[in-house]
């Protein structure tokens, strides 16, 4: 072939390397606009005045903004105790899942024992069983405790993961078996090596599990609602539906209560986001 066939080929390839990056980036940017749209809409309500909410046609940017919407609704509901119950359980949970995990992980992950396949296994399949079933005998059980109403069975029941067990079980088994054998010929022991070797090389992970869990826990509603019935024990999610009940048409300050709620996930997500990513890259998840 010619030199100036390949150089029409050269630039026919260019010109549709370009037009599908073009395409793609538009799409996407279109997507992440559309996406964007309910939250960048929730900013501006709950900045907006009451006399601004639901004129027609929308405005989007209030004429002037009204700090006074937060003030209002937070005096209106206790929401310093449903934020104080929140992070209170959410940090709990995260630390006592983080350390029932790493060491079911490690198990699984490194130890050779009998039934530690079909174990395994079992653990998985109990992913497939929806939550809502269990609430009922859930709920039964935790009433025989005494727990209902207290922050026991807000936090107990969630001290462990089988979702978190097997995304570090996935990211343990790529560090090598070789690290253990060098290990162990200095005399160091499975807890020692664990916490020595295994935990500093799988921070990203680990970061991942911590992070699921905390979003996980600040975000659960349907189990917070069930086992509490006094306002001193809802956490932000259950006090914002009370909340949105009380308020009712008051829009803008609903959507100031809102976003004091999503505030702590987007600034742990925002500092957090390189591990998380990497976390999930590197324990076989995106596949």
């Amino acid at each position: 072939m010619s030199e100036r066939g390949l150089s029409r080929q050269s630039r026919a390839y260019v010109v549709q390397r370009r037009a599908y990056l073009f395409t793609t980036y538009f799409l996407l940017l279109l997507g992440a606009i559309v996406m964007s749209l309910p939250f960048l809409w929730m900013i501006s309500t709950a900045f907006k005045p009451a006399n601004e909410v639901q004129l027609m046609p929308p405005k989007w940017i209030p004429s002037h903004w009204e700090w006074q919407n937060f003030i209002a609704a937070w005096n209106t509901a206790p929401f310093g105790a449903y934020f104080i119950n929140s992070f209170f359980i959410a940090i709990t949970t995260t630390i006592g899942e983080v350390l029932t995990t790493i060491l079911a992980a490690y198990a699984f992950a490194k130890m050779n024992f009998f039934g530690k396949q079909p174990l395994f296994l079992l653990f998985l399949g109990t992913m497939m069983i929806p939550g809502e079933m269990l609430l009922v005998p859930n709920y039964i059980l935790a009433a025989h405790l005494h727990w209902i109403n207290t922050y026991q069975i807000l936090i107990v029941p969630w001290l462990t993961s089988v979702f978190g067990i097997f995304l570090l079980r996935q990211f343990f088994m790529t560090i090598p078996d070789d690290l253990w054998d060098a290990a162990r010929i200095d005399g160091c022991g499975r807890l020692r090596f664990l916490w020595r070797v295994i935990v500093p090389l799988s921070r990203a992970g680990i970061t991942t599990v911590a992070l699921f869990k905390f979003i996980g826990s600040w975000n659960a509603f349907l189990w917070v609602l069930i086992m509490t019935n006094t306002p001193n024990m809802r956490t932000v999610p259950v006090g914002l539906s009370f909340f949105s009940s009380e308020v009712g048409t008051n829009y803008n300050q609903l959507m100031s209560a809102s976003l004091m709620a999503m505030l702590p996930i987007l600034i742990l997500f925002f500092f957090a986001q390189k591990q998380f990513i990497q976390g999930i890259a590197r324990s076989g998840l995106k596949q």
